[in-house]
């Protein structure tokens, strides 16, 4: 460790980059540690959109707070994520915490993506999967790790992007989908690849240790933020299913399609990469949103 901030001290807490600071050579590109608006995204990520409350408290309660009381309360008191029902389904429920036209304090419980990173995390080479990232220190159960933070863009700008991969890119575009009921499904597609936060160095796993969750604060437009699934020790990999699940199971459209489905999914500029997450229920290929890539 030699003390390089990869953030440039943007961050609460410095981002450490594993090698010589003379050395080291990273991929470029423009720190941010909040979602930036992209091509095609009509909404400002920065812009506050929700209601606050008013509750002039230390702290929010239920009983008292209009956020608690329409959204239901997502922490315990120490900003433990409450809900893990995620660990183990093929779904989350999306968060609502306080936010800037609120009255509570900054120290409210009900303020935890917003307050960003804390725990001590570094950038490190992987044996064989290029950058990965890993914690310096332990990290409970239900902690809020990262937001995997980035542009912002269209269904559109994320195809036009995929289509104009050739094979050795690498793709950071992650789409979630969120279903209430029988209304229309909303669709969020982040690319970190240009601006981004130190989520973007996050490796696959078919069994992961961290899982996603729309979390928003200000804006409609969710944060992509990553909470731990499990206890993770000191110098553990973080790694999160880029297919959007923790209950261990194949991506669908690996899981059900033959080889020569996913052969014929292929494009001239864009293929599936295999995947080197070593678990022992690996789906031989990283997880690829082939809607995205439909006409």
């Amino acid at each position: 460790m030699n003390g390089l901030d990869l953030s440039n001290d943007i961050e609460n807490v410095p981002i450490l980059i594993e090698g010589d600071a003379s050395e080291v050579e990273y991929p470029s590109f423009q720190y941010s540690p909040d979602n930036v608006q992209g091509p095609g995204c009509a909404i400002d990520p920065c812009e506050v959109t929700l209601p606050g409350c008013s509750c002039l408290s230390h702290s929010c309660l239920t009983e008292r707070c209009s956020c608690l009381q329409t959204y239901g309360q997502a922490y315990d008191s120490s900003g433990i994520l409450l809900d893990l029902t995620s660990v183990d389904a093929t779904y989350c429920t999306p968060v609502f915490e306080c936010n800037a036209l609120c009255a509570c304090s900054e120290a409210c419980s009900n303020r935890v993506v917003q307050r960003g990173l804390s725990l001590r995390l570094e950038v490190y080479h992987t044996k064989d999967r290029g950058w990965g990232l890993r914690t310096l220190e332990p990290i409970p159960r239900g902690t809020f790790v990262c937001e995997y933070a980035g542009e912002v863009i269209s269904f559109e700008e994320a195809r036009r992007r995929q289509l104009a991969q050739g094979p050795g890119d690498n793709n950071y575009i992650i789409a979630v989908r969120e279903h209430a009921g029988p209304g229309p499904v909303t669709q969020t597609f982040v690319d970190p690849a240009k601006v981004g936060n130190v989520g973007r160095f996050l490796n696959h796993s078919c069994l992961p240790n961290l899982f996603m969750v729309p979390v928003r604060v200000h804006s409609t437009v969710p944060r992509l933020a990553l909470f731990a699934g499990r206890h993770i020790g000191t110098q553990e990999e973080l790694t999160f299913d880029y297919a959007g699940g923790y209950s261990n199971q194949p991506p669908v459209e690996l899981s059900k399609q033959s080889d020569a489905a996913i052969q014929a999914s292929r494009t001239d500029a864009l293929q599936r990469k295999a995947c080197h997450c070593g678990a022992q229920n690996c789906a031989r290929f990283l997880p690829l949103d082939i809607s995205v890539l439909n006409f």
